[in-house]
């Protein structure tokens, strides 16, 4: 046992940040080819160790599964770096002849980037590689119950960098991870921006660090099955999204919204991918499993499967179950389905019309999702329209899964481990974050006009008149209100 764990770890976060600014000083000298190669040479690493990192986080924190995680490992670190490889992020990026601007990328300096137990190794591998690439150290916070997949995904990724060309100390893990030491790392001086990806408590510690912060709120995500949709598929897709890790990523749906005249299809459909419907006591035990009496999510059933989570509120489902569901009504915090959950159960609900359906969208983002994502199964254009000028959320994702559209793994959306959620979501992008979010821009703009060129272009007689002119106005305004003043009297 450590003592003083709550010094050491603080102590830890200070020697890390002092590795890393000096490591940072020199990584920004390198041109925008030096970079790449040390990217390159660190996707590389990631994608080869995929399956052993995704073992060890199974292992390690008993979330998900084992072969999806080794998908969003290589997601993280191939298609991550194939949509980046080619991005300018050093030096001048942009030159406009034209209108005499350039504009010269530069980095943020030493980034904070919190990881969460539910994709820990994805989500080191994905910041890594963004932070390396904009020309930024980064010094990683695990979660506790993760420290130990996370610290090695971080420890083989700055290996490859260095041996890359990269200084030591560029890619940095907290070796003593606690709460004291997180916040002394958000909160350092030398920090210079924090990417936080996580529970709602930790992102809004971010946020209210006094350092720059992109966080990513709760994903509360509505699936809406309109009438043209092609129901099997549909369906397929969203089983596909909801199993994917066990629902660990936060853009899996949380409900499926359907209307009256297809409920029925609906309802066979899921039937037969392996989703069983609960009634009566089964409901109000799982119900009870969700959340505790005072609203909380019971981190006992994040990412864990359908049957398990069926074994710990004590009821039996089929064999073959894979995602439990219930019919509702409601939303809010006494209507436990309708949250967020991080696991193989959804809400149902049937509505009328379309219309209705996207009301009902509307209170379940809400109460637990607001700017984050909601998919749509639909042809119609027009329907698929008026959901998108009507949500509040960052991404509407069309006839697609919604755990791996978000992400940008089966849409052409820049692929992610971190969905921003917009203003109305408290975060302070909107963007799947990419390396673009991490870096300034300097814009060397020279002057095209003089000052005299300024007043030939705003005189305009027709709107301001002459000085001559505005003095006879005013004397002309000036006798029209004294006479309506006397006729008032």
């Amino acid at each position: 046992m450590i003592k003083d764990k709550d010094l050491s770890s603080i102590q830890d976060v200070r020697d890390l940040i002092q590795k890393a600014k000096e490591a940072q000083h020199l990584l920004k000298l390198k041109s925008q080819e030096e970079i790449d190669a040390i990217v390159k040479a660190m996707y590389e690493v990631a994608y080869k160790e995929s399956e052993r990192l995704a073992k060890m986080a199974v292992s390690e924190t008993g979330f998900g599964v084992y072969e999806h995680k080794i998908i969003k490992n290589k997601f993280a670190s191939k298609s991550v770096y194939d949509y980046i490889k080619d991005m300018k992020t050093i030096g001048i990026i942009k030159e406009d002849e034209n209108n005499k601007l350039l504009e010269i990328a530069t980095p943020v300096g030493v980034i904070a980037g919190l990881v969460p137990s539910t994709n820990p190794t994805s989500t080191a591998i994905y910041k890594a590689l963004i932070a390396i690439k904009s020309g930024n150290a980064i010094i990683f916070s695990p979660h506790p119950n993760a420290q130990n997949c996370i610290r090695e995904t971080v420890k083989i990724m700055e290996e490859k960098a260095v041996e890359a060309g990269a200084p030591k100390g560029i890619i940095g893990c907290m070796a003593i991870p606690t709460l004291e030491g997180t916040d002394a790392l958000m909160k350092h001086r030398d920090v210079s921006l924090i990417l936080a990806t996580g529970g709602s408590a930790m992102v809004k510690a971010a946020y209210s660090s006094g350092t720059p912060a992109l966080g990513v709120g709760p994903g509360n995500v509505p699936a809406f099955i309109e009438r043209s949709a092609d129901i099997a598929l549909s369906v397929k897709r969203i089983m596909d999204s909801k199993t994917f890790d066990n629902g660990t990523i936060c853009a899996s749906e949380q409900a499926v919204v359907t209307e009256t005249c297809i409920k029925d299809q609906v309802i066979t459909e899921l039937k037969k991918a392996g989703a069983y419907f609960l009634a009566g006591e089964d409901l109000d035990k799982v119900a009870k499993t969700i959340q505790n009496v005072c609203g909380q999510l019971n981190a006992k059933i994040v990412g864990k499967s359908a049957i398990e989570i069926a074994n710990m509120a004590g009821i039996n489902v089929p064999s073959g179950t894979r995602v439990l569901i219930a019919e509702q009504t409601h939303v809010g915090i006494q209507y436990p389905f309708s949250r967020e959950k991080l696991a193989p159960i959804l809400a149902f609900y049937a509505e009328e019309n379309w219309e209705k359906a996207c009301e009902k969208c509307m209170a379940l983002l809400e109460y637990y999702g607001l700017g984050h994502s909601l998919v749509i199964h639909s042809k119609d254009e027009k329907v698929i329209r008026e959901f998108a000028m009507k949500k509040p959320v960052s991404r509407l994702l069309v006839n697609t899964p919604s755990a791996q559209g978000a992400i940008g793994a089966t849409t052409n959306m820049a692929p992610s481990m971190t969905l921003g959620c917009g203003a109305v979501g408290g975060s302070s992008t909107s963007d799947n974050v990419s390396p673009l979010n991490l870096i300034n821009i300097r814009r060397v703009a020279y002057g095209t006009k003089e000052v005299e060129d300024l007043q030939h272009e705003y005189e305009d007689d027709s709107i301001l008149g002459t000085s001559s002119h505005f003095e006879l106005n005013v004397e002309a305004i000036t006798k029209m209100v004294l006479k309506e003043l006397q006729n008032y009297k």
